[in-house]
């Protein structure tokens, strides 16, 4: 193997290892400063460095990389191969950033939800419920103004808080 092909290698695996710093390290470790947008993003100059060095030493190896005009020849190929891969990952992390997602449910959004109830309720006691929050089955606890069985189709009336419900048959 080629001195310059090495160097290249390690040139992309530099590349590599920034790049998944920046995808995962950044958001577990808080690297960077999150409020803070350059020109160019880390991801995007990561890409760019793991392309070009990946891109350079296979241009090296192929050329036989012995002599100054073919390394000159592998810095090229390896430019070559690193513009589209920064500017796509440039791209793609914007995208990930600005994706847009759901709101948050809150208790606000328990009253109407229509479920089953899992514990029986008994009178002016605490049962269990299970309802469909955001589409995800969420287990409250529950009150209502009578005995309720178990399998007992349910809808709730109000929330008494983040975790209790009051409900009524449905």
């Amino acid at each position: 193997m080629a001195t310059g092909t090495l160097i290249f290698l390690i040139i992309g695996g530099v590349g590599v290892g920034v790049l998944t710093l920046a995808l995962l390290g950044s958001g577990v470790l808080h690297l960077g400063q999150p409020d803070v947008d350059g020109p160019v993003s880390l991801e995007a100059a990561a890409g760019f460095t793991g392309a070009f060095g990946f891109g350079g030493a296979i241009v090296n190896e192929l050329l036989g990389g012995r002599t100054p005009g073919m390394i000159a020849a592998a810095v090229a190929g390896g430019a070559l191969a690193a513009v589209p891969t920064g500017w796509l990952a440039a791209r793609l992390s914007r995208a990930a950033r600005n994706m847009r997602t759901d709101a948050t449910p809150t208790r606000d959004h328990l009253a109407g939800a229509i479920g089953l109830v899992v514990t029986p309720i008994p009178s002016g006691g605490y049962g269990e419920v299970r309802v469909r929050l955001a589409g995800q089955p969420v287990k409250l606890n529950a009150r209502a103004d009578g005995p309720l069985p178990v399998g007992a189709r349910i809808f709730v009336v109000e929330a008494l808080s983040e975790t209790s419900v009051h409900v009524e048959t449905y």
